[in-house]
């Protein structure tokens, strides 16, 4: 069985903690996916989402979710929740469009800003194959000026989305 993970390679977790209570419904989560049964895999990670409101890699796990299934509005949905979280956890402005380099620590693998940064990464991506070719390249033109050293990894759905907009 694939385990959800959220560590970096020095034993941190990437996004922050997540209390033991809520990811024993991760896991369960995981398991019921697994075994095919996906009403009860989205009710479990809703159920991780209210026992921690704030536990930034539930969200992570519920927009993954919803892009397996091709619910492509569902995924937005949290993931634009997702943004506003991180930034309030981290202290900065949830509008992408108007961060600047100086916002956050962006330069950070741990913490709200990183998965803010992987968030909106994942948002192009959405965007992108919701035929939304504009809006994406944006998003990504923006984690380019937040992150220019790609630590989420941006720079393979910036290629698709290039691709994608050069073939319209």
């Amino acid at each position: 069985m694939r385990q959800i993970e959220f560590r970096i390679p020095d034993g941190r977790m990437a996004f922050g903690d997540v209390p033991e209570h809520i990811d024993a419904r991760l896991q369960e989560a995981v398991k019921a996916r697994l075994a095919g049964d996906l009403e009860a895999s989205e009710s479990l990670l809703w159920e991780a989402h209210h026992l921690g409101p704030k536990v930034l890699p539930v969200f992570y796990a519920l927009y993954k979710f919803y892009f397996n299934q091709r619910r492509l509005d569902q995924a937005e949905r949290v993931a634009l929740i997702a943004l506003d979280a991180a930034a309030h956890v981290g202290g900065f402005d949830p509008d992408w469009r108007s961060l600047s380099p100086g916002a956050a620590d962006w330069a950070s693998v741990t913490g709200a800003s990183h998965f803010y940064l992987f968030t909106l990464k994942a948002l192009s991506f959405i965007t992108l194959r919701g035929g939304r070719t504009g809006e994406s390249l944006a998003m990504l033109a923006k984690l380019k000026e937040l992150d220019p050293a790609d630590t989420v990894g941006y720079g393979v759905i910036a290629t698709l989305a290039e691709r994608v907009a050069g073939g319209e």
